[in-house]
């Protein structure tokens, strides 16, 4: 028996199986997804409003990560500053104009390994229908089963930050800060 000539065809049938492996497709979790946005008012304070009921698919390719891709859909109605009056404001359409456009999306168009377990995610964000790319620095948290639901799993908390004048929500800008920081938390699992 030709231990060289096994190890070899063995070593190669790996590299033709993780070739042909195509991205694993998990969807996100709206239970365990948080969209936390902040800005500067009047200089005084740094409030802070969340989105929820987050929908979408993360593409992930192991093996080759500009292969991996993220398609979200963030509903305007969940929506929630934890002032009623303040949640109403915003979706009128000196801000959001929810009534007319109702969700917030963002797809990637690349995806960049920058060292372990962490990433370039490029895509382009629409808000009341002005699309501009933006850069998410994202950290990925875990991957593998879940414990609780034994489904493959993955987790990854991501930033990034923008104008948000220039998505036609400039409402009291200068004195309400212009630039939007945003953090985002996301669990995704494999579908049963």
């Amino acid at each position: 028996m030709n231990f060289k000539a096994i190890t070899l065809g063995l070593a190669v049938a790996s590299v033709a199986t993780l070739s042909l492996a195509k991205p694993v497709a998990y969807q996100i979790d709206p239970t365990h997804t948080a969209t936390v946005f902040s800005w500067n008012h009047f200089g005084f304070s740094t409030p802070s409003a969340n989105f929820s009921d987050i929908q979408g698919t993360i593409n992930v390719d192991n093996a080759k990560p500009a292969n991996s891709s993220v398609n979200v859909t963030i509903p305007l109605s969940s929506l929630n500053t934890n002032v009623k009056a303040l949640d109403e404001h915003l979706q009128k359409a000196d801000f959001f104009d929810a009534a007319k456009y109702p969700n917030i999306t963002f797809k990637s168009t690349n995806v960049q390994a920058v060292g372990k377990n962490k990433y370039k995610i490029t895509g382009n964000l629409t808000v009341k229908d002005v699309t501009k790319p933006v850069v998410l620095d994202a950290v990925l948290n875990k991957q593998g089963v879940h414990p609780m639901t034994k489904v493959e799993s993955i987790g990854f908390n991501a930033t990034t930050s923008f104008d948000r004048s220039a998505f036609g929500v400039g409402a009291y800008v200068p004195n309400v800060g212009d630039k939007i920081t945003v953090n985002i938390t996301t669990e995704a699992s494999v579908k049963k």
